[in-house]
């Protein structure tokens, strides 16, 4: 039986697998080999699997949330905007609800989870009201870890993890509320926090520079690490380029789902008898960097930091409870343990 050869590819004598010919290199060069082409690879088996996000907003109510989340991806991604319900009342303890949904864009196709957290700082006594959040955030990096050491575990493990929590400040133009500084000193160390200056425009442009400038202060006297962890940066270039973030945080932001017309052109924006407050106008917020940071340039960053940095605390943290509990089980003294683990 002869062997059929495929027209544009040929056998490699060393292996014996078809490979195509020289795909992505130039004509006649003899020295190119085609390591370039994993990227090819790498990109359609991307493609083909699909992204995932998932995104907690944090802050009290009449901020902003749902408005936001929804300008940030052109679509009714919020809670709300999903579940529409009449006159809500104030939850008397902080829910945490979540809802997916599945969004492409020229081919290329992402989960998207928005987790909000309605009640909270809403109550005359808002003490420990971090808690549930945090437990919510932790029984996510549980749940993956459960999967992660069955084991028959799947291919692919559903990705509930949260990758970053977008926390809305009140525009006082004064300072930071312990509210604020307790939640996010706490929540730093488990997720990464994004602080943003809710409904910016209520603010004149020196107020907002000033809070802007004493909340970047309270922040650094509290020890409080927000996303992009000066510790995280993996060479000078990253450096440089989260250093002009930094310097950028808190984002003041405006959102808006209302499409005007201005000047000829259709852009989102609020509109006031003053004038028309552009959403992705530099000039009159700072929403586009926002997005930038969190959709264009560096949403695998904060996939990667999730993972290798707080969920790998967290599971060094839980394998190390249950080697302890284990020892103990089995009669093993406190100090033979501890020798170990050194």
């Amino acid at each position: 039986m002869s062997e059929v050869v495929m027209p544009d590819a040929m056998v490699s004598p060393a292996v014996g697998v078809p490979y195509v010919e020289n795909p992505g290199g130039p004509v006649g060069d003899f020295s190119y080999v085609g390591i370039d082409a994993i990227l090819e690879q790498m990109r359609r088996k991307a493609m083909k699997q699909g992204f995932e996000l998932n995104i907690m907003v944090v802050g009290q109510s009449g901020l902003g949330k749902s408005t936001l989340m929804n300008t940030l991806f052109k679509s009714k991604v919020s809670r709300k905007s999903v579940q529409a319900t009449g006159q809500e009342k104030i939850p008397k303890t902080i829910e945490i609800k979540s809802i997916s949904h599945d969004i492409e864009e020229k081919g290329v196709r992402m989960k998207l989870t928005v987790i909000d957290t309605p009640g909270f700082g809403d109550q005359i006594n808002n003490e420990n009201c971090w808690r549930p959040i945090m437990k919510f955030i932790n029984d996510q990096y549980e749940a993956y870890l459960q999967e992660e050491i069955n084991i028959n575990r799947k291919k692919r493990i559903p990705d509930s993890r949260v990758h970053c929590c977008i926390y809305f400040i009140p525009p006082t133009g004064h300072c930071l509320r312990p509210l604020d500084v307790e939640f996010m000193r706490r929540l730093s160390k488990v997720v990464n926090i994004v602080p943003v200056i809710a409904k910016a425009d209520t603010l004149t442009l020196e107020e907002r520079d000033f809070f802007k400038k004493k909340i970047r202060e309270e922040l650094r006297a509290n020890g409080i690490d927000v996303y992009p962890q000066k510790e995280f940066d993996e060479d000078a270039e990253d450096r440089m380029i989260n250093e002009k973030i930094r310097e950028m945080i808190p984002f003041a932001v405006v959102g808006s789902d209302q499409e005007y017309q201005v000047n000829g052109r259709r852009l989102l924006g609020r509109k006031t008898k003053w004038g028309t407050i552009e959403v992705e106008n530099i000039a009159h917020c700072e929403f586009a960097y926002l997005r930038d940071l969190l959709i264009r340039s560096h949403m695998q960053n904060i996939k990667d930091i999730t993972s290798s940095i707080h969920y790998e605390m967290y599971r060094v943290r839980r394998l190390n409870e249950n080697n302890t509990v284990v020892a103990h089980a089995n009669g093993v003294p406190e100090h033979h343990l501890a020798t170990h683990e050194m």
